[in-house]
């Protein structure tokens, strides 16, 4: 498979067979890490919202590569102040790059810049819609830890409303035969256009507020914080922020080989006593984003097949 040029903007643009192939190069990055292999190449990083994990990891991800990083991850430093437009921005920043990382509050973002410019461009996250990469990281951290994708339990807790990283992983996941159960208040559950994608595809799917009523079923527990900068209403923010925890008396009631997974950051949803059990894979996790980086920039830039 050839992905050189290719924008990584959603999930749903790449198949089943696709992104196998990319966990593929993911493994073979992982265990043979090829320096220099981006040396002459430039990233341009453009953070019109707040990031840790994104931001560093794809730096380092191409620095580690022999590449090399500009950008900004303060957008009240940029000429968005002076009315600049995010096609004229794109347009800009692609006449000083090989390949653009953004990541912005705005739905669709990702795929207006992946269509103003001429090179690829990468979605770090845009508003609640989707957030890839965080996805294919996501996937190989279950394939690391699980050994396999298909035919798992995993359960989804938390802000399921606006997560993108839950909206990216739904349908990934979807493609291996999973059953899904959502876990939240019905003010953050999924949103039913998911829903009807699952049902499309014959996916088996609970929907509940309990925590613990699937707490024995689940192979992967997918944590999410309550996002208080989606809520146009700070109110109904303070009503959901502290509504899961994820302790020690929950694990009481899970399966030895769960494994929790949470994106981060993290706020109160998991106690930090949860973080020396053999459950916890959301720190491996993280570092996965360092080997996933490394394969999609090389993908993109055409230094590997």
């Amino acid at each position: 498979m050839d992905f050189k040029n290719r924008d990584i903007i959603s999930i749903n643009d790449f198949s089943k067979e696709e992104l196998l192939h990319i966990l593929k190069v993911v493994k073979q990055i992982e265990n043979k890490p090829k320096n220099n292999l981006l040396k002459g190449k430039l990233l341009a990083t453009l953070f019109f919202e707040p990031s840790t994990r994104t931001r560093l990891s794809f730096i380092s991800a191409m620095e580690q590569l022999g590449g090399e990083v500009l950008g900004f991850a303060d957008s009240e430093s940029t000429s968005r102040q002076k009315g600049e437009s995010l096609w004229d921005t794109i347009r800009m920043t692609e006449q000083y790059a090989d390949a653009i990382i953004i990541r912005h509050p705005l739905e669709g973002s990702g795929r207006l810049a992946a269509e103003a410019a001429s090179i690829p461009v990468i979605n770090g996250g845009d508003g609640s819609n989707q957030h890839p990469t965080q996805t294919i990281l996501d996937m190989y951290t279950i394939l690391k830890t699980k050994g396999k994708l298909e035919n798992l339990h995993v359960g989804f807790v938390g802000d399921l409303k606006y997560g993108r990283t839950v909206h990216s992983l739904v349908m990934a996941l979807s493609h291996f035969s999973p059953t899904f159960y959502f876990i939240a208040p019905d003010a953050l559950q999924i949103p039913e256009s998911y829903l009807d994608e699952l049902f499309q595809k014959k996916i088996e799917y609970n929907k509940t507020s309990d925590l613990t009523r699937f707490s024995r079923e689940l192979d992967i527990l997918y944590v999410t914080r309550i996002q208080k900068e989606r809520f146009p209403d700070p109110l109904e923010y303070e009503k959901f922020k502290d509504v899961y925890t994820i302790n020690k008396s929950f694990l009481q009631n899970v399966k030895k080989d769960l494994k929790i997974m949470h994106p981060l950051p993290r706020v109160s949803e998991i106690d930090k006593s949860v973080d020396a059990t053999q459950h916890a894979a959301y720190f491996e996790q993280a570092a996965f984003g360092i080997p996933v980086r490394k394969a999609l920039l090389a993908l993109v830039l055409g230094k590997v097949k």
